[in-house]
């Protein structure tokens, strides 16, 4: 939010000079004002208002409270008093504000009161009194119209308009690997346009809570880097979240957000609608089945470390029966009572990456998709390839992402390596 707009020149007599700002006497009060400033001009006035060599640039500087986005112009002629006519327009903010969309707004002010003054000597001939006229009307419509409605149109002459919309600062997105899931948290397809980035519409239809960021690469036939931007690129205005590939041999386990779930009755409505099945016989998302809050929150209290998917749901298949599995899963994850706990491939000495165990590599010529016919060349070049993950560092989702192999056929070739430990956390 602005806390004061000013606009302010210097003067052959009295140096840099206040002359509008919005509110009233924000910046430098009036003699008969008991209003405390934002800040102490004085002595801030050659940062404002500089030497010629510091201007056409944008200046920032912060005090204690606030933060001052000022870009001064200096404008050299011979008609001027001294030959030149400096001036400068400045936004303050508070200090704990962002203020990269607002120095846009900084720029884009300062570059229109450079053409009028340029075209019609707009600034260098008014005359008005301190905050009236057209230069305090443009501030203090600036000040209005940007805090409350983030944009502004205010036409200045037959000939020129100012038209400035702020537009909000995003964090960055988080990194985006191969192997992550993105989610729409957005009806995407309501968003499209024709005129969109190719990439992004080939892209759009594959983005559905299953397929990872490398399985939709593949399925729009287009590169992986494109690919890559165009999903952060969902990911930076929040239209997408990121889940993990979601499997039957993956863990979870609860975090202690669960606490929230259990005495959440609407998020237990709300996981209820999510995660139960149609009932049979009706068309699909027509009807679903009713489901418990309290047979969600004993669902969920059952999941626990060192039990995969697959085992919690044969427990559990009667009591499971009504609800979505995956759902049942993203649902948690989503909400953030839900954690994955990842598997890490571990070679416990470097002579263990150079063993061969030949029974483990006969099952892993029977699991390979690839048929080999004889020789051990390619199956020994997949265990090569295989090694440079065994650091400890790689999750199994990373390693089977970048082999395209599923986790079975990965336990195969882990065997074959030899001595390798995994671990989960």
């Amino acid at each position: 939010m602005i806390k004061a707009i000013f606009f302010c020149a210097f003067d052959i007599k009295e140096g840099p000079k206040v002359l509008h700002q919005v509110p009233a006497d924000s910046i430098v009060p009036s003699s008969t004002s008991r209003q405390i400033p934002l800040f102490h001009f004085p002595s801030l006035s050659k940062y404002i208002i500089p030497r010629p060599e510091f201007c056409s640039r944008l200046i920032t500087f912060c005090t204690p409270t606030h933060r001052i986005l000022s870009y001064p112009v200096c404008l050299p002629s011979p008609s001027y008093p001294r030959n030149a006519y400096t001036f400068s327009i400045a936004l303050v903010l508070d200090v704990s504000t962002p203020f990269a969309s607002y120095a846009t707004v900084t720029l884009k002010l300062a570059s229109l009161l450079r053409t009028l003054e340029e075209q019609s000597r707009f600034l260098s001939r008014d005359t008005s009194a301190p905050n009236s006229g057209k230069i305090y009307a443009l501030c203090e419509i600036l000040l209005e119209d940007l805090n409350n409605y983030c944009e502004s149109m205010i036409p200045i002459d037959d000939s020129n308009t100012l038209n400035i919309k702020l537009f909000p600062t995003y964090p960055p997105p988080p990194p985006l690997c191969p192997y992550h899931v993105p989610l729409s948290t957005v009806r995407l397809d309501s968003l499209t346009d024709p005129n969109w980035d190719l990439t992004m519409l080939g892209v759009l239809p594959h983005i559905d809570g299953i397929n990872s960021v490398k399985q939709i690469s593949l399925l729009a036939d287009a590169d992986y880097k494109l690919v890559r931007k165009a999903i952060e690129h969902l990911l930076y205005y929040g239209c997408l979240l990121l889940l993990d590939v979601f499997s039957f041999s993956a863990i979870y386990a609860p975090t202690a957000e669960l606490a929230s779930f259990v005495e959440d009755m609407e998020m237990q409505a709300e996981c209820a609608r999510y995660v139960a099945l149609p009932v049979e016989g009706h068309a699909e998302g027509s009807k679903r089945h009713v489901i418990d809050g309290s047979q969600l929150v004993e669902r969920y209290l059952s999941l626990k470390q060192g039990q995969n998917v697959k085992v919690f749901y044969i427990e559990h298949a009667e009591k499971m029966e009504k609800i979505d599995v995956r759902r049942f899963i993203t649902f948690g994850v989503i909400k953030g009572f839900l954690y994955r706990v990842h598997k890490y491939a571990i070679a416990t000495s470097q002579t263990s990456r150079r063993k061969r165990d030949p029974k483990a590599r006969v099952k892993q010529k029977k699991a390979s998709s690839i048929a080999v016919e004889t020789g051990t060349d390619e199956v020994d070049s997949d265990l090569v390839e295989l090694e440079r993950f065994l650091d400890g560092t790689h999750c199994f989702d990373e390693i089977c992402t970048d082999l395209m192999i599923n986790e079975q056929e990965l336990m195969v070739r882990l065997k074959a390596i030899g001595d390798v430990q995994i671990i989960c956390r």
